[in-house]
């Protein structure tokens, strides 16, 4: 899943898309409230990572902004300013989690997991489907009991497309799954990684749209 980082520590922000890159997530990082208002404007992201005081004002600011424009996007909260007062006005203001500095990145990538499963109406970290087991926290995935052997970015696809069974995803949309700022994409690169996962799965699970992307089937009950 595609994150934005809001964070002018540019030591504490590397390491933060480095190490939520190794969990599963795309981040892209920018310094400035400016910046962040200009990503959100032209790029779709799942969530955003917030610091609160940056060098053109204040983050709290943005998530009012976003709130009051009916923008549900989760924000998680990434501060210094931990005190009790200052959580409870970050969660009251329209924030979806607070985690104050100095933090665990385990505990950081856990909490971004579970903001994101709240968004999208799942009570259950692990997604089932067609007998399919995905668990994003592990990156592990099995079908029918038997441990699937996959690169983060057939995962990432697989997810992707298992997370909403029947809705169609375009080569596009799953780039940015894929794909941060800085990153290079090849031209085919998703149909070479879907190749890869039709080898693994059978050529039927993922079903291409011709002109419009992929999908996987919906099937009754869908993924839980």
């Amino acid at each position: 899943m595609r994150l934005l980082i809001v964070e002018d520590d540019p030591v504490l922000s590397e390491g933060l898309s480095v190490g939520l890159g190794l969990s599963g997530f795309t981040a892209d990082i920018v310094g400035s409230l400016a910046d962040a208002r200009a990503a959100l404007e032209h790029s779709e992201f799942a969530g955003i990572v917030l610091d609160i005081m940056l060098p053109d004002g204040m983050g709290t600011d943005l998530l009012a902004e976003m709130r009051a424009k009916g923008n549900t996007l989760p924000v998680l909260l990434l501060t210094a300013r931990d005190q009790v007062r200052d959580r409870v006005a970050g969660l009251d203001g329209g924030a979806d989690d607070y985690v104050g500095k100095p933090f665990d990145l385990d505990e950081l990538a856990a909490r971004i997991r579970a903001m994101l499963r709240r968004q999208g109406g799942r009570a259950t970290p692990v997604l089932r489907w067609s007998g399919l087991e995905l668990d994003p926290a592990a990156m592990t995935a099995s079908r029918d009991g038997c441990r699937l052997h996959l690169s983060r970015r057939e995962f990432a696809i697989l997810h992707a497309l298992v997370e909403h069974p029947g809705r169609i995803l375009s080569r596009a949309q799953l780039e940015e799954r894929l794909y941060g700022w800085q990153e290079d994409v090849e031209s085919n690169t998703v149909e070479v990684h879907v190749h890869h996962l039709r080898s693994k799965l059978g050529r039927d699970l993922i079903q291409t749209v011709r002109g419009l992307g992929y999908c996987v089937p919906a099937s009754k009950g869908g993924a839980d």
